[in-house]
């Protein structure tokens, strides 16, 4: 038993490795698959249960066609977890890069107003004025902390993430575990009436046979 989680783990992380992507284009295509893959998986084990039941040892074989779809979905989930945290991440560092490069055009607006001689000084000096927009230092502070609420935001995802990926897991294991349990009462009922069926053809066949 240890064994085959270890082997469904590997497979897991080893699909996970190879479905990094390095683009919001790839991001895409790879939820588009996603979506592709999780509906043949269910199509597939919908027709490994309905040849499941025409077999003897049913129990067995359905056993079987369970942990392949949840090696499947194990395997799906993954490359879209993947997808979905390469476009969070671009779409955070686009905004970051905008805002920097305000940042870096004050900065140079700035540098440039310094450089320029000041002006002769007028005979009648007008009251000066409240400035209107914040300064460079206020704009930089503002830059450090909207970077770290999107990192304390991003954590929070991720956390909420596991949360769900262990209850979407949960509710899935639970779900075999009915169907589990509604396939051995089937069985057990074919069996029963497998061997009443038995019995009455050979209370039958005796009952024909010419006494001795």
């Amino acid at each position: 038993m240890k064994a085959r989680i270890i082997m469904i783990a590997l497979a897991v992380l080893s699909a996970a490795a190879q479905a990094q992507v390095t683009s919001v284009a790839e991001a895409d295509a790879a939820l588009e698959k996603v979506a592709t893959d999780r509906t043949a998986v269910s199509d597939e084990f919908a027709a490994s249960e309905r040849e499941c039941y025409t077999r003897f040892f049913v129990n067995n074989c359905l056993d079987k066609a369970k942990e392949k779809r949840r090696v499947a979905l194990a395997e799906i989930r993954a490359r879209e977890v993947d997808a979905e945290h390469f476009k969070r991440v671009d779409s955070v560092a686009g905004r970051d890069a905008d805002l920097a490069e305000r940042v870096r055009k004050d900065a140079e607006e700035a540098a440039t107003r310094a450089a320029q001689p000041p002006k002769a000084p007028k005979q009648e000096h007008p009251e000066p004025k409240a400035p209107t927009g914040p300064r460079l230092a206020e704009r930089e502070a503002q830059y450090d902390a909207k970077v770290k609420r999107q990192q304390q935001q991003e954590a929070a995802n991720a956390a909420k993430r596991a949360a769900n990926v262990a209850a979407f897991e949960r509710k899935q294991a639970e779900a075999e575990r009915r169907q589990g349990i509604v396939a051995r009462k089937k069985a057990e009922n074919e069996e029963k009436a497998r061997r009443a069926a038995e019995r009455e053809a050979a209370a039958e066949q005796k009952a024909a046979q010419p006494a001795r």
